[in-house]
């Protein structure tokens, strides 16, 4: 399908701070599997992680870091979750941290880290060890060491997913720029992957802690895969700004537009890199009684797998797509619903309308991303959701995930 990549084109990057990707040798590929980001003064950090009950020490590690306005930074292994591993799993994620701040003469709990990979081994630390070493030398503020960087993060992904932002505010020029990996076991109730947000815009700790609930609220729990929640699952937020002149209001405002702007790209990516996926889907839902009611719908559309199949074969089977709004739990007037697929009416006011089931077909088919359009009464309630289909390459890879 057409993929949404990350730009190649190299961006200018928030003054501050440094990057670098490099191999421990965690993976058997031989790919890059330590991703270090480091501030070079301390600065703000928050997190969003995981609601899943089963968690995985990183997890805990950064839940108790954040907010805080002494991060100096974000240290991620690829190739191993470091989940469901007992005390030794949450000594090695403290051991991680301990070892980046060793580096760059900081306190341990200055550093937040992060994991992603299979659940329940434990961390090889002697190779997680000589990864972050050779991460060190390898830092840098140029483009290439943000891709090396980001690299280093990707597990399943066919590709790196980044995405920058630049705005203005009272006469300065603020800069946002954000990686993340994703590609299965994809989920929403938070950020549903790991990632990382850093800017030179000043924030204090409670503020990035709230930017990044409403960031993650308005893109990367907006999307899934796989209905499969991680238990890794973690965005950081880092603010390098000058603590003397702290976001007003209006600032916050601002910066959250640019914010969400770069983050819903992020998010896009995730689920057009969905594991086997061939097409990509927006639900889009309208006249619920709340923007809630419209969100739990949207979600139930795009979440299940009759409509994912429908969406793999484009398929313009509008009766699993009006069947899961029915279901998904919020009140719906169908004497008022109607639905639309790449802007072909084939439901409305609670009877089917004719088209050319096979003209529409070719449409989904030969659209980047297919769009459904869905109204359930003359509420005002509105929400847009994204999801990627699902194929037999998706069961025939995680069938063999480990194997």
């Amino acid at each position: 399908m057409t993929q949404p990549h990350s730009t190649e084109t190299p961006f200018e990057l928030p003054a501050g701070f440094r990057f670098a990707g490099a191999t421990g040798g965690i993976k058997a590929s031989g790919k890059p599997d330590v991703s270090l980001i480091v501030s070079d003064l301390p600065c703000v950090a928050a997190a969003v992680t995981t609601t899943n009950q089963v968690f995985a020490a990183p997890v805990t590690l950064c839940r108790e870091r954040s907010p805080r306005s002494t991060c100096r930074a974000v240290v991620t292994n690829s190739g191993n979750a470091n989940a469901c591993t007992g005390k030794q799993g949450d000594q090695d994620a403290t051991e991680m941290g301990r070892l980046v701040a060793e580096k760059l003469g900081c306190d341990g709990s200055d550093v937040f880290v992060m994991s992603t990979g299979v659940i329940g081994h434990p961390l090889p630390m002697s190779r997680v060890r000589a990864g972050i070493e050779s991460a060190i030398d390898r830092l840098g503020d140029r483009f290439e060491h943000f891709l090396a960087a980001n690299d280093a993060i990707c597990t399943t992904d066919a590709y790196r997913k980044n995405a920058a932002a630049e705005f203005e505010f009272e006469g300065k020029t603020y800069r946002i720029a954000a990686m993340c990996k994703g590609a299965g076991m994809i989920a929403p109730n938070m950020a549903t992957m790991l990632g990382v947000v850093v800017t030179d815009f000043p924030l204090s700790a409670q503020q990035a802690s709230t930017a990044l609930s409403r960031i993650a609220e308005r893109s990367f729990n907006r999307v899934s895969v796989d209905g499969h929640m991680s238990t890794n699952d973690t965005v950081i937020l880092m603010s390098g700004g000058d603590a003397d002149s702290l976001a007003s209001d209006e600032g916050m405002t601002v910066f959250l537009e640019a914010a969400v702007e770069a983050c819903l790209r992020l998010a896009k990516l995730i689920v057009a890199d969905g594991e086997g996926a061939a097409r990509f889907f927006e639900v889009e839902v309208a006249g619920a009684s709340s923007p809630e009611d419209a969100l739990v719908i949207a979600k139930s559309v795009a979440a299940s797998p009759l409509v994912k199949t429908a969406i793999s074969g484009a398929d313009p089977n509008w009766g699993r797509i009006v069947s899961a709004a029915g279901y998904a739990g919020p009140k719906i007037d169908v004497a008022n619903t109607s639905l639309a697929i790449e802007e072909a009416i084939v439901f409305q006011n609670g009877q089917p309308v004719s088209c050319d089931a096979a003209k529409l077909s070719n449409a989904m088919k030969s659209a980047a991303e297919v769009k459904l359009k869905l109204i359930v009464g003359d509420g005002t309630g509105e929400a847009t959701y994204w999801s990627s289909d699902l194929t037999i390459d998706y069961v025939r890879f995680n069938a063999l995930y480990t194997t």
